[in-house]
């Protein structure tokens, strides 16, 4: 049995908030630079009645979607919610004022609000003699669909997820730089749906001129998917005039630079949250470096170069105990490969 469907059986509460957690996951990538949210109401016997997500900039957020399709069954319900609900009018009214408004007699959310202006929405809640509960579920969702945006609240910066295939050896490319194809079909799909959740993709000039990647997210008949992430190319160089990265598709920006940090400050500019950092052994090099790196997730197929480029570049460590160090928090098979996520150690990285 599922020992996460047999933890929620009876409990309406949790279920919901697994059910919002879904939700949430569902609009990564569609709502930045608000963060993905998911919500559920509950009517007051504890039956789903309404479930909603954040919508894109400047649509509703999540409470007012699942409240809308509650109408009046929201009265003396719960709504479960993934993050704090919001207490300042921004770019939409607060929605503590939408679920006091709705009636509801208890809010449950997973994780608080960490954004100065935006907080406070449970004391808000409290006051008005709403029962307030957190904490459900908050590692799942701290870990998943706000992760990023929890990292941006935190550093002011985007969160950078560093992906790359290799060897069994290490090599992400053969001695005659030949690197097509590594991984197998079914990891080549998952970076596409990783891309597609992604809000900016950056690479190296080198990645460029070496491979003319497009950057954009297919579907597995060739197609474009609707949602493309922000293209970012990275360097000194130039860059040829017909490259595929400069085609049509998407947007691409090019960042004549090769400091992590200036990258990332124009990214935020833009209301980047979630990046994900394609590029070569120098591009990654450098990101890890500057402990601009918030997450590692390698695809490592069953084959041996036993020559060629290593994944990482030159990282700044010269002995051992210089090692970035990483904890490894999922270890997954995909297809043929192995996929690993990685976090840096606290107090290494970007965080």
């Amino acid at each position: 049995m599922n020992t996460s469907a047999a933890s929620s059986a009876g409990d309406p509460v949790r279920a919901a908030m697994e059910t919002a957690l879904a939700l949430g996951d569902d609009v990564r990538g569609a709502t930045s630079p608000n963060p993905p949210v998911g919500a559920v109401i509950l009517d007051a016997d504890g039956r789903v009645v309404g479930t909603g997500a954040t919508q894109p900039p400047p649509g509703p957020h999540a409470e007012v979607m699942a409240l809308r399709e509650a109408g009046e069954r929201a009265v003396g319900g719960t709504a479960v919610v993934t993050l704090e609900p919001c207490s300042h009018h921004g770019r939409t009214p607060p929605c503590t004022r939408a679920l006091l408004d709705a009636g509801v007699a208890a809010v449950h959310f997973a994780v608080p609000d960490p954004h100065p202006a935006a907080s406070g929405g449970a004391e808000v809640l409290r006051a008005a003699g709403v029962e307030v509960g957190s904490g459900l579920l908050a590692e799942q969702v701290a870990g998943g669909p706000l992760r990023a945006w929890l990292h941006r609240e935190r550093t002011g910066r985007p969160h950078v997820t560093w992906k790359y295939a290799a060897s069994l050896d290490g090599r992400v490319a053969a001695a005659d730089g030949t690197s097509r194809w590594i991984s197998g079909p079914v990891s080549r799909a998952e970076v596409h749906a990783m891309r597609e959740r992604m809000d900016a993709v950056v690479v190296g000039t080198g990645t460029v001129l070496a491979d003319d990647p497009w950057l954009t997210v297919r579907r597995d008949d060739g197609g474009l998917a609707p949602r493309q992430p922000l293209r970012v190319v990275v360097g000194t160089r130039g860059i040829p005039g017909g490259a595929r990265v400069l085609d049509s598709a998407t947007e691409t920006v090019v960042f004549a630079t090769r400091d992590p940090d200036e990258v990332l400050a124009g990214l935020a500019e833009r209301g980047i949250v979630d990046v994900l950092l394609e590029g070569g052994p120098t591009l990654a090099g450098a990101f890890v470096r500057a402990n601009r790196v918030d997450r590692v997730v390698a695809y490592v197929a069953p084959s041996l170069l036993g020559a060629g480029p290593a994944a990482l570049g030159e990282a700044g460590v010269s002995t051992i105990t210089e090692a970035h160090r990483w904890r490894v928090e999922g270890v997954t098979m995909s297809g043929e490969d192995v996929r690993i996520s990685a976090v840096p150690v606290t107090g290494e990285g970007g965080d």
